[in-house]
């Protein structure tokens, strides 16, 4: 899929995710896999108090990204 068509499926997405939405954005994957993301920064975020918040863009800019794109392989859940 294109960077485009990334934007039109998640634009009910609000701008602002949370780990929650941000999961499910990647299929659903575990939580410690996307903590580890954060960990990782392979994904631009930033945190308050323990709460982990996402960009909508940035989250995109993740999926469209060369590491996903080997790293969803690994995988059990992807984005459908």
């Amino acid at each position: 899929m294109t960077r485009f068509e990334y934007e039109r499926k998640f634009e009910s997405y609000p701008d602002l995710l949370t780990l929650e939405q941000f999961r499910a954005m990647l299929g659903g994957i575990a939580d410690g896999t996307a903590r580890k993301l954060m960990r990782e920064n392979r994904v631009e975020h930033f945190t308050v108090n323990t709460t982990y918040y996402i960009p909508k863009i940035k989250a995109i800019d993740y999926i469209c990204s060369q590491h996903y794109r080997f790293y969803r392989r690994k995988l059990k859940h992807r984005i459908k």
